[in-house]
């Protein structure tokens, strides 16, 4: 098997190089993405801080300190640490407003609050990140065996609403139950994947972005397109986690089925890939406009990774191969490690349908470390 170590070693000196600055320039801030000269935002400023759509509430405020964590394992430099524990600290402040909060505590409070516990014993951060866990038991829906994505939406009836991406988020779970010993978090977390893997994978390793249930008789009412191209399209962010979401559900359970659908997904993604290695937003998208999504990009590539972990040693090689195209692409032609932009991974696509497209995003650049990290076998598994 060929050794792609020194490969992602020589790109993750160009990655510390970067975030030596960056670091230290974002040190009191909660990044989300940047503007037009390519400055960070901050999603924990003051006119920010209590507006639920975008302010400490927002989903991904938990990556930046993820970023510091992966890199405070490597380096064990103490600065990472202290930098991603300001995101944890003015994230516990989302428990006063609530309403803000819902199934994504899992982004959150993972890569922050429970980095903190694995890697430092931070018993304060336990607190925090069972206080996250506990909020997201609360929104399962006994009857239809799922959690429910988001809070109302004005115009929409979510109450039945699960999505894909909380493949993710039911880690909190998973991490829940292996330190309180309470097997109700692990029971959620796996009755949530169950009925995820039955309505949500197609036959053919595809993934629905959004299934509808009826929230009083948990019977499945339709699919919807989500942030991908249309209703049964391939909406790439949704197919990587769900490959990398199972791919964790089997590591924490040993459940057989979990990996089996992971891989189902993997050789989806993999058949899918174009021969740049460039990741559009949705695999059944119109040629044109040719729209990418560099995050989905890293994410499938993280799951493709965590994938060859469990996999016999004549298999490794497919998942870790098509993982190394993907990230290639990415470092030598989406990646920026100059001084002129905060951001390391360019090109980056909300939903296919949003009027932006191609701009940064911080979950981005925490996925792309995290699999140049799996490739070198750098610490450990931060979900």
């Amino acid at each position: 098997m060929e050794n792609y170590q020194a490969w992602a070693e020589e790109v993750l000196e160009k990655v510390k190089e970067k975030m030596v600055w960056v670091s230290e320039k974002n040190k009191d801030i909660i990044p989300y993405t940047t503007d037009a000269n390519g400055n960070y935002d901050d999603r924990s400023s003051e006119e920010k801080e209590w507006n639920h759509d975008d302010g400490l509430n927002w989903w991904t405020n938990g990556f930046w300190g993820g970023i510091m964590w992966l890199l405070y394992q490597d380096t064990q430099e103490e600065k990472y640490a202290q930098i991603a524990r300001v995101s944890e600290q003015k994230m516990e402040k989302c428990f006063e407003s609530y309403f803000g909060l819902h199934h994504d505590v899992g982004f959150m409070f993972l890569p922050t609050a429970v980095a903190d516990y694995r890697l430092t014993g931070h018993e304060d951060s336990k607190r925090i990140a069972m206080h996250a866990a506990n909020l997201l038991a609360g929104r399962f829906n006994p009857v239809g065996k799922f959690i429910r994505a988001w809070n109302q939406v004005p115009g929409s009836d979510t109450r039945g609403w699960a999505i894909i991406d909380c493949m993710f988020n039911i880690c909190l779970l998973y991490w829940a139950s292996e330190e309180s010993a309470d097997p109700r978090f692990r029971q959620i977390a796996m009755m949530h994947a169950d009925t995820v893997m039955e309505n949500f994978i197609r036959p053919d390793g595809s993934v629905c972005h959004i299934v509808e249930f009826d929230p009083e008789t948990g019977v499945m009412v339709k699919s919807h397109g989500g942030q991908g191209y249309a209703e049964g399209s391939s909406w790439t962010r949704g197919q990587g986690w769900a490959l990398y979401g199972f791919a964790n559900s089997y590591t924490h359970t040993g459940k057989q089925e979990y990996l089996d659908t992971a891989k189902k997904v993997a050789h989806y993604c993999i058949a899918n890939i174009p021969e740049n290695g460039i990741i559009p937003v949705d695999f059944r998208q119109p040629t044109q406009p040719a729209w990418e999504d560099s995050c989905g990009a890293c994410i499938i590539a993280g799951g493709l990774l965590e994938v060859a972990k469990h996999v016999p040693e004549l298999e490794k090689e497919m998942y870790i191969r098509a993982a190394v195209k993907i990230l290639k692409a990415i470092a030598e032609t989406r990646a920026d490690f100059t001084k002129d932009c905060d951001a390391i991974v360019q090109n980056c696509t909300g939903a296919y349908h949003d009027s932006r497209h191609h701009f940064t995003m911080v979950y981005a650049d925490y996925y792309f470390i995290e699999a140049l990290y799996k490739l070198t076998g750098t610490g450990i598994l931060l979900w």
